[in-house]
């Protein structure tokens, strides 16, 4: 460990070493460009341009290029970035990511390798936490690209269609990452090529890196439509479970957040809804919907995780206390937790497409990122982006206090504490931003510090909209904020007059969170650029942290140091390393946990993959797709007699073959056993590939040229990959979720659902030529035939562990076809089983 740290620190000393000397190289520039006018600035894009076709690379390009944005950004925005912004501009062009601390200027840094990557004409995507930043920053930096000649394009959810193509199509554009995940779903699920809106993605730098690919990354972009689902269930069970006494009925395991029925319990459910065995198999749903229940009133805390606003329940982001928009808590749990509140319960939902963030940013040819606390999880960014994470030198040296942590036996002692120490360094005048982890402590401290008479401004997720104002107000003299977690992420606090001579901005956080990047971001909104400024984390051993992980040796701790009075209080460095001891615990918890999202969700990325690549081809393709659609027709021929002539040959099953092309490739009256005895298994699917090639050509005679027959098999390809594609991916979640049993026989689950999930892959595929063969041979023809969109789901996006989604409709426009199978009659691909069973599922 000491030799693999050693190298770590050497590294790194070797790529400052690089980076000075590039920035060297872009300096030695400066005073040239200085001398051109603002038109022969202008024109160096022009030429940067020209020289990258003839063959210069970006590196190559890089200290001149930089050298010019430097001059710009000084003329445009009044602002020169200093050496220090040119080495993390350097690192973020390499596609890796500079750890800057809090107001080293990380918007500016980024102008100088997005104007270079941007000089290529393959758009560069610079990704915001939100919507405010993405609008501010476009418009902000927008004024230097466009004064350099670029174009520069803003997405976001509000915009149509074409305003969102407009957007992609700018040389730079600025987006959420949960618009950008969503565009690239959506565009997979279109049917007509000038339907979609991305571009191939070439280069994204995602500004607070850490809370877009770490935070959020247990978190899958979903895409769902409405699943037929009553509601009543959930009233039934929540008007049960309330009943319920904690320990006698229920348990809950604090450390792991789950709970579940004693066996008095169960006793009282089975006596309550009239059931023998309430684990029986056909109350399968009863006992989930029970188990959903139960979290809802018993685990998931109002105000913390979740808030309720005009009869709606909407979750608060853990990470970041703001509310996430349009994100439901899937499996049944949003559904629980609005039976538990009262309000309307709306209906359940059927997932069509999704995607991780890890494997959407993955995507990109090079991706980076800037934030000023990534060094906790190099190591993930190492071996899941592959990108390298350095650590820039401040402009100026940091002088803010960091004091060790005070520790207090109980929640009154300590926000008693927290409370008398805002009230003194109000009453002196300095600003002080309180840090909380829940919506819920940020009120109770609102709460205490009116009774004092202290004037403060609080920020969490039912006021962030007047984030911005507040932010901006609160490093004045005598200004007290207290903030969730979003702490204004993305804005500077600057101080006010005279607040240096105080001690700058004190940072009071009212307890660790459990990641130490989340308090590293707090401490970091005190001492920017060389200002003063104090940071001081309050503790109880009633913190959650706490009492998940820390409570058993901390408390062995205080009795060693003879602790006992109520309002006693500690401060001690090995009671802050204790607290960080625990915190490494969750954050290598929740490493595991991303980990394991992202193993399952590579199965999924490469089956979607495979059908995506198709589905474009099929979009973009501008001459018939005969070749393509025959040879469907000739695989689903040979699976179909290969399953029926693998016995002995007195034992072949020619009356299965013969159902089967009667039913899927032609009429039933032209097609017979004697039309196939005598001939070997070749012979037999050569036979009938010849007769599904006479039905074609006749097919293909009904329609009015060339034009047309490709818009038909395109309607016909495109609608059943689709409607298959949706079903798969819904049974793949299912099989996701009940996967987990396995492990209870000894079996490992992510095999088990990559075996099973490649298994049904194939069978997808097999199911989607069967059925377009079948369409193609036996739709009616119609001149006025049009594509339509299948799925068409809405855009939500999973919330922590559990997958959020929103409901909507999915629409399905069968083609006529001619010739009706029942449901219960044998399947035509003689597979032995019923047709609603087999290749009829969905139908």
């Amino acid at each position: 460990m000491a030799n693999f740290l050693k190298k770590m620190i050497e590294n790194d000393k070797k790529e400052l070493k690089r980076l000075d000397g590039i920035a060297s190289q872009v300096e030695s520039h400066a005073s040239a460009i200085a001398t051109l006018s603002d038109e022969e600035l202008k024109a160096k894009t022009d030429e940067f341009k020209a020289r990258y076709q003839k063959g210069e690379t970006l590196d190559q390009l890089l200290p001149e290029a930089f050298a010019v944005v430097r001059e710009a950004a000084k003329r445009v925005l009044g602002l020169y970035p200093y050496r220090v912004q040119l080495m993390g501009g350097i690192v973020l062009h390499d596609g890796n990511i500079p750890e800057m601390r809090t107001g080293e200027g990380k918007t500016l840094t980024a102008t100088m390798p997005v104007y270079l990557n941007a000089l290529t004409g393959e758009g560069v995507h610079v990704v915001t936490v939100n919507e405010y930043l993405a609008t501010r920053d476009s418009d902000e930096m927008g004024e230097l690209y466009n004064f350099l000649g670029l174009t520069v394009g803003l997405n976001i959810n509000s915009k149509t269609s074409e305003e969102k193509r407009d957007a992609y199509n700018c040389d730079i554009t600025y987006s959420t990452n949960n618009e950008l995940g969503f565009d690239y779903l959506r565009d997979n699920m279109v049917v007509y090529r000038n339907q979609m809106v991305q571009r191939p993605l070439n280069y994204a730098i995602v500004d607070e890196v850490d809370s877009i690919l770490i935070d959020e990354a247990r978190t899958p972009l979903i895409i769902s439509g409405q699943a037929e689902k009553s509601t009543a269930l959930y009233t039934r069970t929540d008007n049960f479970v309330k009943r319920l006494k904690e320990e006698e009925d229920y348990k809950i395991d604090v450390q792991s957040k789950t709970i579940g029925l004693t066996e008095a319990g169960i006793e009282k459910a089975e006596e309550n809804f009239g059931l023998d065995n309430l684990y029986d198999i056909e109350n399968t749903a009863l006992t989930h919907h029970m188990d959903q229940a139960l979290r809802a009133n018993f685990i998931m805390l109002r105000d913390i995780d979740y808030v309720v606003q005009e009869g709606k329940v909407l979750i608060v982001d853990q990470f970041t206390g703001r509310i996430m928009d349009g994100r439901r808590y899937s499996d049944g749990l949003h559904q629980a937790i609005e039976a538990k509140e009262g309000v309307e319960i709306e209906d359940e939902t059927k997932t069509m497409a999704t995607i991780t963030f890890q494997n959407y940013f993955r995507m990109y040819k090079k991706l980076a990122g800037m934030t000023g606390t990534a060094k906790t999880e190099e190591e993930e960014f190492r071996e899941i982006y592959n990108i390298q994470v350095f650590q820039i030198p401040t402009n100026r040296p940091i002088i803010r206090d960091d004091r060790a942590d005070l520790l207090y036996p109980t929640l009154q002692s300590k926000f008693k504490a927290v409370v008398q120490d805002i009230k003194e360094r109000y009453h002196n005048g300095q600003p002080v931003l309180v840090g909380t982890v829940a919506v819920e402590t940020s009120e109770l401290l609102s709460e205490l510090l009116n009774k004092e008479k202290v004037p403060h401004e609080v920020l969490n997720a039912k006021n962030h909209f007047k984030e911005a104002e507040i932010i901006m107000n609160a490093g004045q003299k005598g200004a007290v904020t207290i903030a969730t977690n979003m702490a204004g992420r993305g804005t500077d606090i600057k101080l006010g007059l005279g607040v240096i001579e105080l001690g700058g901005l004190a940072v009071i956080g009212t307890e660790r969170h459990e990641s130490r990047r989340i308090d590293n971001q707090l401490r970091g909104r005190a001492g920017r650029q060389g200002d003063p400024g104090v940071s001081q984390f309050y503790l109880s051993l009633e913190d959650d942290l706490m009492k998940r992980f820390g409570s058993e040796r901390i408390k062995a701790f205080l009795d060693r140091m003879n602790i006992e009075e109520s309002d006693a209080v500690i401060q001690s460095k090995m009671l802050s390393k204790q607290v960080e001891s625990a915190q490494k615990r969750v954050e290598g918890n929740n490493y595991d946990t991303r980990k394991n999202v992202l193993q399952y969700d590579d199965v999924m990325r490469e089956q979607r993959e495979v059908i995506y690549a198709q589905r474009q081809e099929i979009i973009m393709e501008d001459k018939e797709l005969t070749e393509t659609l025959l040879n469907m027709v000739k695989r689903t021929i040979t699976r179909v007699v290969d399953s029926h002539t693998q016995l002995e040959k007195e034992n072949w099953n020619l009356e299965g073959i013969v159902d089967f092309a009667s039913s899927t490739l032609v009429h039933e009256e032209t097609i017979s056993k004697a039309d196939l005895e005598g001939k070997t298994p070749e012979e037999i699917k050569a036979y009938l590939v010849k007769r599904a090639q006479e039905v074609y050509d006749v097919k293909v005679e009904q329609l009015n040229g060339p034009e047309q027959i490709l818009e038909f098999q395109k309607v016909v390809i495109l609608r059943v990959v689709d409607t298959k594609w949706t079903d798969h991916i819904d049974a793949m979640d299912q099989l996701r979720q009940s996967v987990g049993l396995r492990a209870y026989g000894q079996n490992n689950p992510l095999v088990e659902y990559q075996t099973e999930g490649y298994n049904m892959f194939e069978e997808m595929i097999g199911a989607i030529e069967f059925e377009v063969t079948r369409l193609f041979m036996k739709s009616e023809i119609r001149q006025n035939v049009q594509r339509e969109q299948v799925a068409q789901g809405e855009a939500v996006h999973q919330s922590d562990d559990d997958e959020a989604q929103s409901n909507t409709s999915a629409k399905k426009q069968p083609i006529h076809v001619d010739e009706k199978i029942g449901r219960n009659d044998p399947c035509p691909c003689g597979s032995g089983k019923k047709y609603k069973n087999c290749h009829g599922k969905g139908q």
